[in-house]
């Protein structure tokens, strides 16, 4: 008997397919939106690309961070983008002035359109408590980004 609850222990401690794809996400998308910001403080032309990149960098990095979560739950948060966000990095690098600045907005309005469905998934149907809780408080900021990221979309053609 001590046996089979040792076993059941240690299965309820390990974390979820799920909430381990949501850390995987969740980071990777943070890391692509702040090298992204860090290029729009160089490459756009427009001061309201540039207002964009530092209010979505600084209000994504604060507060409760999803590193401290995933650590303290033992799911992997990786540090270097993926091969594809590589990819798309360079290209966007290479681009400067107007180009860059509807490349990245159009880019920011797409991301946290995704973000915002993986957040409320996430905070209705993760496992980890803590993980649906940092979800949940994040979805209204990820509203305001991606409402903020079509506004200077909107701005720009203009």
């Amino acid at each position: 008997m001590i046996v089979i609850a040792c076993s059941f222990y240690t299965m309820q401690s390990q974390p979820s397919k799920r909430d381990k794809k949501f850390v995987e996400c969740v980071a990777h998308a943070n890391l692509m939106e702040v090298k992204l910001a860090e290029l729009a403080q160089t490459n756009a032309s427009r001061a309201e690309v540039k207002s964009l990149g530092t209010k979505l960098t600084d209000e994504s990095t604060s507060g409760k961070t999803l590193e401290g979560i995933a650590s303290k739950s033992s799911i992997p948060h990786p540090t270097t983008l993926t091969e594809k966000q590589q990819k798309m990095y360079n290209k966007m690098a290479q681009l400067k002035g107007e180009s860059f600045d509807k490349h990245y907005t159009k880019c920011m309005v797409k991301s946290h359109k995704k973000l915002l469905c993986k957040f409320k998934k996430q905070a209705k149907k993760g496992d980890n408590a803590e993980l649906k809780g940092y979800a949940s408080s994040s979805v209204s900021t990820i509203e305001n980004h991606k409402a903020q990221a079509q506004q200077t979309c909107i701005a720009i053609k203009k």
